[in-house]
């Protein structure tokens, strides 16, 4: 995108605005902006008001912009187009097949894991977690992949801004018993739900990676107690892994744009 101070467009602007916002992970604040983006200081003002009236970005008590909801919307709608995600969708499907089960991609949104990809199977029994669903990252094998490949510090400050939800008597709700988890997690680059999301239900997940070994999402599988235990989803590594190395070449290549 051109330096936002070389064109006289607002809609530039204000979508260099929502690119820096959204590259943070702290939130950016007014001074921020001004320096990065080097516009002058009324302009940055207006734009945000207005970026902030229309839910493109939100301010905290910290008077810092984080995500707005339209736009976290209008990233989910891209990221589920049916035309660009084609690729996508179709890598998904050759997994679920494969394995023969639900298979489904997820995203880092603030606090949650979002789904904005997945493939149902055809069995009449199936956990129904649609496109758009929101989830606790510590109680689920995508978002727990997420917190293990964050920076120590973003990590700590997000799973102690408030208690961890019991949603299950398998949830692990106490920080410390977390960390070690999430340490072997990094370490072996794949991650388990055992009932710690919903009773009945087990997954396992893997990340996707950028060539910079930044997590670009996941590519999970899940299946009802009743039809696979954890074990069963454990043999399903292989595939998982193959399928986000095709996820990778697809999507997060940089060096192939």
């Amino acid at each position: 995108m051109a330096n936002a101070s070389s064109t006289n467009s607002t809609l530039l602007r204000g979508m260099s605005i929502m690119q820096h916002v959204a590259e943070s992970s702290r939130g950016v604040s007014i001074a921020e902006l001004v320096e990065s983006i080097t516009l002058p200081k009324p302009t940055v003002h207006r734009i945000t008001t207005q970026l902030t009236a229309e839910g493109f970005l939100l301010r905290g008590p910290d008077k810092r912009f984080v995500v707005g909801h339209n736009l976290k919307r209008f990233a989910l709608l891209v990221h589920s187009n049916l035309s660009a995600g084609a690729p996508r969708h179709a890598i998904l499907e050759a997994l679920s097949q494969e394995i023969g089960e639900t298979c489904n991609c997820t995203m880092l949104e603030g606090n949650h894991t979002l789904y904005f990809d997945r493939v149902e199977c055809n069995w009449p029994i199936k956990v129904d977690l649609h496109l758009g669903s929101r989830l606790p990252l510590h109680a689920t094998a995508s978002g727990k992949l997420f917190l293990a490949y964050m920076r120590p510090a973003e990590r700590k400050r997000l799973l102690q801004a408030a208690p961890l939800s019991q949603n299950t008597p398998h949830t692990l709700t106490q920080i410390e018993e977390l960390e070690t988890q999430l340490k072997q997690i990094k370490k072996q680059a794949v991650s388990f739900d055992n009932e710690e999301l919903l009773s009945g239900m087990v997954a396992v997940a893997v990340p996707v990676f950028d060539q910079a070994q930044q997590v670009c999402f996941t590519v999970a599988v899940h299946a009802p107690t009743n039809r696979k235990q954890l074990k069963d989803l454990e043999a399903c590594i292989p595939a998982l892994r193959r399928a986000a190395d095709a996820l990778t070449a697809s999507y997060c290549d940089k060096q192939g744009e």
